[in-house]
């Protein structure tokens, strides 16, 4: 008999936040759904399964980026607890097996590190690169492992030379809803818009690296993380009454993330929204829904939301549900209220959006609508408190009043700085710590 504990699920709660009173004829009600998990870290290794994908295409032999490789590689491995279902991949034109050397998943075990330590040591650096190829490989990897967690690592170099952008999103297409992936890109020859389009698609997050020295500690952090997370697939149900619509969800920390289009129909008036996997941790989401106008005085349920967690056994639990509610006045002191926490996150959404146009614009050679875009991310940035995003900003573009955000675009400008606030621009600072929830499973 196994001494491993039984994999369990963290308890869950949901705390709404908002501010109820809508004007007479008001229709829009926004509110952040804070999404806690907390309890015991069970470690379950027979639940858990991890693909390490390498870039080792040809690119990957400048600049001491290969034998980087390989060390963040063995880095990961060294974080994966025993009984996790593992694999290494080398990814070039078309993917391989570096470790087990046939197509599939093995248990990691004392003989088993000390073997795919060994292969990775071997990596080297030849060929293109065609992304979607890796991650099918990944996913047909991953997909005998449904009520497991399932999670790839992912590194490029480069851009996805050799196959089409229709191909990539198909095999994206394929993989969404299999597995989520992190992803990374080290030096300045990859594109943010085919990493920001993969981590998104996959539930994951992606992460510039522009010095290859660094990549060890961020596939052990990356790594760890994954093997913190005791439930996978969750999903936020979301039921809104009739004739109303919901506007946008979007996750707001620990990245930005429109889940939108996401919704799968789950019964009358509610739809399920993939939220991936949890350890012990807190995430944000911002609800805009549309309803009907009422009577002043009226009150209404504009939706509620549950959690659907899924159980070890094969069942799910349902947690909540949690309200928004609209109320109609004409109190103007009671309607024109904004919720602390709905004005934080809708700033850091129009940051996201004003530095990635912005970035956009300079490319194209526009230089008054990036001048006016990144000058309104630095107000924006400055208004939530993202000093980060404050600093990148500062290496693009010359700051004349931070107040009014009149800038000037700099001449000179490094491409690591201006590809890491490209990709930095989704990733969000919290309004407070933890709160308790309101409503728990």
């Amino acid at each position: 008999m196994s001494d491993l504990p039984e994999p369990t699920t963290p308890d869950f709660g949901i705390e709404i936040d908002q501010n109820p009173y809508l004007p007479a004829g008001g229709r829009e009600m926004h509110a952040i759904v804070t999404v806690r998990a907390t309890g015991p870290r069970v470690r379950a290794p027979a639940d858990a399964a991890e693909v390490v994908i390498v870039d080792t295409s040809g690119s990957m032999s400048y600049s001491g980026k290969i034998a980087a490789a390989r060390k963040a590689a063995a880095a990961a491995l060294g974080e994966l607890r025993d009984g996790v279902r593992f694999a290494v991949v080398a990814g070039a034109n078309e993917p391989r097996m570096i470790y087990p050397p046939d197509e599939r998943l093995t248990r990691m075990d004392a003989g088993s590190r000390k073997a795919a330590l060994a292969a990775v040591k071997k990596l080297e650096a030849a060929g293109g690169t065609a992304i979607g190829s890796w991650l099918r490989l990944a996913g047909r990897l991953l997909a005998e492992q449904q009520g497991a967690i399932r999670h790839a690592i992912l590194l490029t170099d480069g851009k996805n030379q050799h196959e089409s952008a229709a191909q990539l999103d198909q095999a994206l297409k394929e993989c969404e809803g299999n597995f989520t992936c992190d992803a990374f890109g080290v030096g300045t020859d990859w594109e943010v818009a085919e990493l920001r389009k993969i981590s998104s698609a996959l539930l994951g997050t992606f992460l510039d690296v522009s010095h290859p020295d660094d990549l060890q500690a961020h596939f052990r952090e990356m790594a760890g993380r994954a093997m913190d997370k005791t439930v996978g697939d969750v999903a936020l149900r979301v039921w809104t009454p009739q004739n109303a619509t919901i506007r946008f969800l979007k996750q707001m920390e620990p990245v930005v993330e429109d889940l939108t289009d996401r919704r799968a129909v789950s019964g009358p008036q509610t739809g399920d929204y993939p939220i991936g996997a949890w350890g012990d941790e807190d995430r944000d989401y911002h609800l805009c829904v549309e309803v009907q106008p009422g009577d002043v005085g009226r009150q209404m349920r504009a939706a509620w939301v549950r959690l659907v967690v899924p159980e070890p056994d094969g069942g799910e639990r349902l947690v909540g549900p949690a309200n928004v509610l609209a109320e109609w006045t004409d109190d103007e002191a009671k309607s024109t209220r904004i919720s602390r926490r709905v004005a934080h996150h809708t700033g850091q959404s129009e940051l996201a959006e004003a530095v990635q146009s912005g970035l956009e614009a300079r490319r194209r050679g526009d230089e008054e609508t990036a001048t006016a875009r990144l000058g309104r991310a630095v107000v924006l940035a400055r208004q939530v408190g993202n000093r980060q995003i404050s600093e990148l900003l500062e290496q693009v573009v010359d700051i004349v009043d931070e107040e009014s955000g009149t800038v000037r675009l700099k001449r000179d400008v490094d491409k690591a700085a201006e590809m890491s606030l490209d990709t930095r621009s989704v990733r969000t600072v919290r309004t407070g710590g933890r709160r308790p929830p309101s409503t728990g499973s």
